[in-house]
């Protein structure tokens, strides 16, 4: 940004003062329409609380099945869910976690090598294709037979959802790197390694980071199929159960739960990307000179 306050672009830039209020006005749009959908929903349901023949209970209803869930005593009475959300969350979160940390430190190197090299593309590459329209759903059983009723058979299922599309985007990344900046690299002298880890890499890392946003939500989608099927604890777990049992609201608030984690964890890559991404902004900036 200039001395005047005005971006580099040339576009002007808005007050500081106006800012906060420009957030808070964005905050509020994101919220209306949910807002409005919530609303309609509540009123549908009536004085009874519950649509389609009782099968689906009113927000207020999931609402305060998920004060129960999270916050009542445990094993208060019939509800056999109170005061287990926590627990659930954490068991479900950690597995995405390990799951996801996995298929990255796997993927990007991997994804790097194939975009960079035309040999390990014609090695590796067809592999992955072939592999990579296999559902997760049909790896269930696999996982069972190899891992048994464990956390690791979760974990391998969503380490191998989230695997295909940071890969997938890694090579792409790796290949649309400017050639200009690696025959600058190799006139200045740099090796191979040098210019993968410091110019390839770090001009791939949009693309890389848009395959891990896109991994992120396969990730969550596999840790409740895994969670249903081939885990006894979790979110997923809890739904499924919640479900045969007929706890609706319990089905609802889990959803819920699920959409709010995607979300928070969708944020916090976004966050990281714009750390680690500063750069293209100042060269974006130094370009609109």
């Amino acid at each position: 940004m200039a001395r005047d306050g005005t971006r580099l672009t040339g576009v002007p830039a808005e007050p500081r003062w106006r800012q906060p209020a420009l957030a808070a006005l964005r905050g509020a749009s994101a919220l209306a329409l949910p807002l409005l959908i919530l609303a309609a929903w509540q009123w549908a349901g009536g004085e009874r609380g519950v649509l389609l023949g009782g099968a689906l209970p009113t927000p207020l209803r999931v609402w305060e099945a998920w004060q129960a869930w999270a916050f009542g005593p445990v094993g208060m009475g019939l509800n056999a869910y109170s005061g287990t959300w926590l627990g659930a969350v954490l068991f479900s979160a950690g597995r995405v976690a390990q799951g996801f940390l996995l298929a990255v430190a796997l993927a990007v190197p991997l994804g790097i090598l194939i975009g960079w090299s035309r040999g390990a593309a014609a090695l590796v590459d067809p592999t992955i294709q072939m592999l990579r329209p296999i559902p997760i759903t049909a790896w269930l059983p696999f996982s069972i037979a190899i891992f048994g009723i464990r956390d690791f058979g979760a974990i391998f299922l969503i380490a191998l959802g989230v695997f295909y599309p940071v890969v997938v985007n890694a090579t792409q990344g790796a290949r649309e790197v400017e050639r200009n900046w690696i025959r600058a690299a190799l006139m200045l002298g740099s090796g191979r390694m040098k210019i993968l880890l410091h110019v390839v890499l770090p001009a791939a890392l949009p693309a890389i980071f848009t395959g891990m946003r896109i991994g992120l939500g396969v990730g969550w989608t596999a840790v409740i199929v895994s969670e249903m099927v081939a885990v006894k604890s979790g979110l997923g777990y809890v739904l499924w159960d919640a479900y045969y049992v007929g706890r609706m609201d319990v089905v609802l608030a889990d959803m819920a739960t699920i959409g709010v984690l995607g979300l928070l964890t969708d944020r916090a890559i976004l966050l990281l990307a714009g750390r680690l991404l500063r750069w293209r902004a100042l060269a974006a900036h130094g370009g609109g000179r």
